[in-house]
């Protein structure tokens, strides 16, 4: 029981000067070079990038609307995450599964 109980500091101090990654690293500049609005498909998207993060919608202020997809990657040292790093790529398809706009935002490397 004394064993566990001195573990358990150790495994704090460890977990407190660690890093955090979240999300699923992906090449931002490969697909900005490859990608082509209204040409590039959903198969061709997940052959480069592999499964996005999340998938849901986007409705425009005219009333379009379009499925979007969403890719992250993060990462960060704890505690105070004040060296984290962020990147997010979305990508909004038609109903023909079709490319028609991304945004993308944080580091192209």
């Amino acid at each position: 029981m004394r064993a566990a109980k001195a573990v358990i500091p150790v495994l704090f101090v460890l977990c407190a000067c660690g890093t955090v990654r979240m999300g699923q690293d992906f090449d931002l500049a490969a697909f900005a070079a490859k990608v082509q609005r209204g040409t590039t498909t959903q198969a061709e998207v997940r052959a480069w990038l592999g499964a996005p993060t999340g998938v849901g919608v986007s409705v425009e202020t005219g009333g379009d609307r379009y499925e979007q997809w969403t890719y992250y990657s993060g990462e960060g040292h704890l505690p105070s995450m004040a060296d984290a790093r962020l990147k997010v790529l979305q990508i909004k398809f038609d109903q023909a599964g079709v490319v028609r706009a991304y945004n993308w935002s944080g580091e192209q490397k």
